[in-house]
């Protein structure tokens, strides 16, 4: 039976996660250095699937929700993140903003089931998006409106992708996003020899460093594989509600390590908009929670 609360090594197990999954947009900057961001993610996927796909079980559910997973998640979310990285959005923003999945996902949910947003849900949508209008009014260099637009594209590719998962069941999540790579790989090769083209991905592999493949690496291995398997085993052992507010810590990261390996600033504009976003994010998470305590007080 799943329990209540994490223990002390559960927590550690869990904001081990977190700080992968914040810190991977630093890894992201790094690696798009040399590589076009197309051809990164094609690589991401396909050490995605290789070597682990002849060791795991194909997950039993339809080829065609393996696909939809695999081209949202591959071509949508990170193909576009990728791109949006390169010149267009900081790290440290993109962290912030891509989890705005969050309202895509329930507006999602809620529009394939007919159910009715409630009050809760539109102020904490309200908030987020008053917290990505003051993003876009400081637009610069660094941040871009086509960087925002990318970014937010790639949070509802995200929350298609979530979506699919949920219908699936309780499955293998690790098999899952294994196998689902496998219907990522072409699309973003195919868009990243239209879009770069073959001389620029021959000159990017050519180039890349062992920093380079390192951070490749640390995008399927540490992020995909680790993330997953290790936030699904947490998931299996205690409550959703237990669990899923730690992820509110993946900006937190996400920015930090941004200004200390990156030297992003942080202006009062920034936190201003980084506090609007997650308290947005905080109300629509746990105010169910509390509205229960309250009604059982």
């Amino acid at each position: 039976m799943p329990s209540g609360s994490l223990s002390l090594r559960h927590a550690l197990l869990a904001l081990a996660v977190v700080a992968v999954w914040g810190t991977n947009f630093v890894v992201i900057k790094l690696g798009l250095a040399h590589l076009p961001p197309l051809l990164f993610a094609t690589l991401r996927f396909t050490f995605c699937v290789l070597p682990a796909v002849f060791f795991l079980k194909r997950p039993k559910v339809p080829w065609t929700d393996l696909a939809a997973y695999g081209v949202l998640i591959g071509a949508g979310q990170f193909g576009l993140l990728y791109v949006a990285m390169t010149h267009f959005i900081s790290p440290g923003l993109a962290s912030l903003v891509v989890q705005t999945q969050v309202f895509f996902t329930i507006g999602l949910s809620m529009w394939l089931t007919a159910e009715r947003v409630k009050g809760f849900q539109w102020a904490a949508l309200g908030l987020a998006a008053i917290g990505i209008l003051v993003i876009a009014a400081h637009a610069d260099g660094a941040t871009t409106p086509l960087g925002l637009g990318l970014t937010i594209l790639a949070a509802a590719s995200w929350a298609g992708g979530n979506i699919v998962a949920r219908r699936s069941g309780q499955i293998d999540m690790l098999a899952f996003v294994v196998w689902a790579s496998l219907f990522s790989v072409p699309p973003l090769f195919v868009m990243s020899l239209i879009f770069e083209g073959w001389p620029a991905m021959v000159r990017g592999v050519e180039t890349a460093s062992l920093g380079t493949w390192a951070a490749v690496l640390y995008q399927s291995a540490a992020n995909s594989l680790f993330g997953y398997a290790a936030w699904g085993w947490l998931l299996a052992r205690h409550p959703a509600a237990t669990v899923a507010p730690l992820s509110l810590l993946v900006p937190v990261f996400g920015m930090a390590a941004s200004a200390v390996l990156l030297a992003e600033p942080l202006p009062g504009w920034k936190l201003f908009a980084a506090g609007l976003v997650m308290s947005g994010l905080a109300l629509n998470l746990f105010w169910p929670m509390l509205r229960r305590r309250f009604a059982s007080a």
